[in-house]
């Protein structure tokens, strides 16, 4: 750098040039030294059959991701670990936010490891905003006593727009996870009342929790998620809270005579917990590996597996159809018209769809 001050006319005046500055680069750095590994979907399955924990957390953000290449990539991973898959019990847990769910699991979680030993995954599903589409994925934090132990992997996911509490690629990462060894699968809804019939969908048990307050026998009897429930807990049975919860028990145990009786042939029971002291968990779980004797025994747990893959047949169809309907050139460019249409009142919001969708299976027609 030249400095003015050095002419002639700055008698007595010199400024030194100054050192060159070094790069901000290091000069050592070996690129792409730290650039991430791809692994081929065989090295995926190798390493999840091995339980290497990298390794499957990479293969379930591969499954989440929305990229068709990621998709195909996915899908040949799902379908060499689906062999491995089906020996462990899921759980799916739900209830009203606020209930105590993710504190709960983390008690859930240790007393299980402890007591019955194995190897335990914990999906999250989390809320995604629909302003910002983004979620927190806190519930971990929640759970500090199970993310200290090896034998736990816990995965937050977004709900991304996925209706039913779960999100659309859980079913997919439960295989992943019993793939790796994971004998014992929980499944964290997002808490959003009576329409989480999809977690019901992928569980062997549907725990649901509650808390004192919530309504009374009217409120119980209500259709949608009490009604698919196994088993019903009471949640922050302690202190002063304790004649409120057996109360609001007493409700539920009362309203639960009015639903028709399960398929499995097993009643629904009724208990009360802390899930902060950690009082009447032994119970809970109890209750649980009851109910899977029960159903084993009479072969209701083989057929409601059946019955699930099925569902999941015609969700992933009506998926992929959604999906083709958007993704096809010509749609996209004919429904900024038919918007514009529906908005301005020219055409009813029915009418617009079934013109779309007869143009949509006009591609289809031979000529």
């Amino acid at each position: 750098m030249e400095h003015p001050e050095n002419s002639a006319e700055f008698a007595g005046l010199t400024v030194n040039s100054g050192v060159e500055q070094p790069s901000i680069i290091n000069p050592y750095l070996k690129r792409g030294r730290f650039r991430k590994k791809e692994y081929s979907a065989d090295e995926m399955v190798e390493g999840i059959l091995r339980g290497d924990v990298t390794i499957l957390s990479k293969a379930v953000t591969l499954v989440e991701s929305l990229n068709p290449e990621h998709q195909k990539k996915a899908q040949e991973v799902i379908e060499k670990c689906l062999p491995y898959s089906g020996k462990s019990v899921r759980i799916g847990i739900s209830g009203v936010p606020g209930a105590g769910k993710s504190t709960s699991i983390d008690l859930f979680g240790t007393h299980v490891l402890d007591t019955y030993g194995g190897k335990l995954a914990v999906l999250a599903i989390d809320p995604s905003s629909e302003r910002s589409k983004g979620s927190i994925l806190g519930d971990k934090t929640r759970m500090e006593k199970l993310s200290l132990r090896k034998e736990a992997f816990i995965r937050p996911s977004p709900s991304a727009g996925s209706l039913g509490g779960v999100a659309r690629k859980t079913r997919e990462t439960v295989i992943l996870c019993e793939a790796a060894g994971y004998d014992k699968i929980f499944i964290e809804t997002v808490g959003v009342g009576q329409s989480e019939t999809a977690c019901h969908s992928m569980v062997d048990f549907f725990l649901l929790i509650q808390v004192a307050g919530t309504g009374d026998e009217l409120q119980g009897i209500k259709r949608g998620i009490m009604e698919i429930a196994d088993g019903i807990v009471v949640n922050k049975c302690d202190g002063d809270n304790v004649d409120r919860c057996h109360m609001a028990a007493t409700n539920f145990r009362n309203a639960l005579h009015f639903f028709p009786a399960s398929e499995s042939g097993w009643m629904p029971k009724v208990l009360c917990y802390s899930g902060f002291y950690g009082n009447g968990v032994k119970e809970v779980w109890d209750m649980i590996y009851e109910y899977i004797d029960f159903v084993r025994q009479n072969g209701y747990f083989s057929v409601r597996r059946q019955l699930q893959n099925k569902y999941w047949m015609y969700e992933t169809i009506d998926a992929r159809l959604r999906n083709s309907f958007y993704n096809d050139p010509r749609i996209a460019s004919m429904l900024e018209e038919a918007e514009r249409s529906v908005q301005n009142g020219e055409k009813t919001s029915f009418t617009a769809a079934y013109s779309l969708l007869d143009d949509y299976f006009k591609g289809f027609q031979k000529p």
